[in-house]
């Protein structure tokens, strides 16, 4: 077993991007990428590696925390160099390695979707928070939610390190914990379906999904990254879960008048792939679709979390009330 994990993270470690984009491809970034290298980063000429790179790109503490190398600093000087070159000619803004140029802030890669990854995160924790001051405890489905909420939380810290630095294993992270709040959001929609249901048959529905995921972590984790296997998982497991959530809303929605929340939940969310699904150079070098759709999930996450507290609280009455009636809702 230790050695199934050790191969496994000698190949996150070397996943690399063989993509190349109109920027990095150009004549102008690849000429100054490489006298950028060959000056600065093998200490020819006599010129001190540390001193030269501190003197011309003005690297702070924080630069060297979030660990910018000599060979990044020329990536992202050229980079500005030849936006520069494109844009004196009426160019279009040109992508480097698949990515739009950002403003490096504080050693933050990508300051914008640092930020709102940051407020995702402190968003599900005060919900957590607040669905606990509101939920009792031996509510049905009380633990599954708490499960949801640190998956959510586990996926914001990746995603704020990713975007911090782009490194290939905190790629990987980032993509692999992203897909693990999609299957949950799957998972606990069946464990919800079934939450009546005895301990044998859900402990095989989670030893299920549990087996799924190892299949499909481990699959990424071998040889080259598959950028479209990750989306089309992504996309197929967010369509069932989707679905299954819309179908129940038609089936309760005499009788559970909440439902309109995780209506209205799906419905947001659907709007706002919209920005995740475009794409344009950044807002004053900072603020991309991506970054806006991060800001966009922030408010969304507070309608579903109203929907949870709702829906434990009716199941809790159910419940209590199952003893004197027979009717069993869905």
């Amino acid at each position: 077993m230790k050695a199934i994990l050790f191969r496994i993270l000698i190949a996150i470690l070397t996943i690399r991007k063989t993509s190349a984009s109109a920027g990095d491809y150009s004549y102008e970034y690849q000429n100054c990428y490489h006298q950028c290298r060959e000056f600065n980063c093998t200490g020819t000429g006599g010129v001190s590696i540390k001193e030269s790179l501190v003197d011309y790109y003005g690297q702070t503490f924080l630069d060297k925390i979030f660990m910018w190398s000599c060979k990044d600093e020329c990536q992202y000087g050229c980079m500005w160099r030849t936006v520069d070159f494109f844009q004196e000619r009426n160019l279009k803004t040109p992508q480097f390695y698949g990515k739009w140029p950002f403003l490096r802030f504080l050693g933050f890669q990508e300051p914008a979707s640092v930020l709102f990854s940051i407020g995702n995160l402190l968003a599900h924790v005060h919900l957590l928070r607040k669905f606990r001051a509101e939920v009792r405890p031996d509510s049905p489905c009380f633990k599954l939610w708490h499960l949801f909420t640190f998956v959510s939380v586990n996926g914001w810290i990746w995603s704020t390190v990713f975007h911090t630095r782009d490194f290939p294993v905190t790629e990987f992270l980032d993509y692999t914990s992203a897909y693990l709040i999609v299957l949950t959001t799957l998972y606990c929609f069946c464990m919800r379906m079934v939450h009546k249901m005895n301990t044998l048959f859900k402990g095989g529905l989670t030893l299920c999904f549990i087996a799924f995921y190892y299949g499909y972590f481990l699959y990424l984790s071998v040889g080259k990254f598959s950028y479209s296997f990750n989306m089309k998982t992504n996309i197929a497991t967010g369509i069932l879960s989707g679905l299954g959530w819309l179908t129940w809303c038609f089936l309760v929605r005499k009788h559970r008048p909440y439902y309109k929340l995780v209506l209205k939940f799906y419905c947001l969310l659907a709007l706002s792939m919209v920005l995740e699904i475009s794409d344009f150079p950044p807002i004053f070098w900072v603020f991309d679709a991506h970054a806006l759709w991060h800001l966009s999930t922030i408010p969304i996450a507070f309608v579903l979390y109203r929907f949870l507290i709702e829906d434990c609280k009716a199941l809790r009455k159910e419940d209590m009330n199952e003893t004197s009636s027979h009717e069993k809702l869905i």
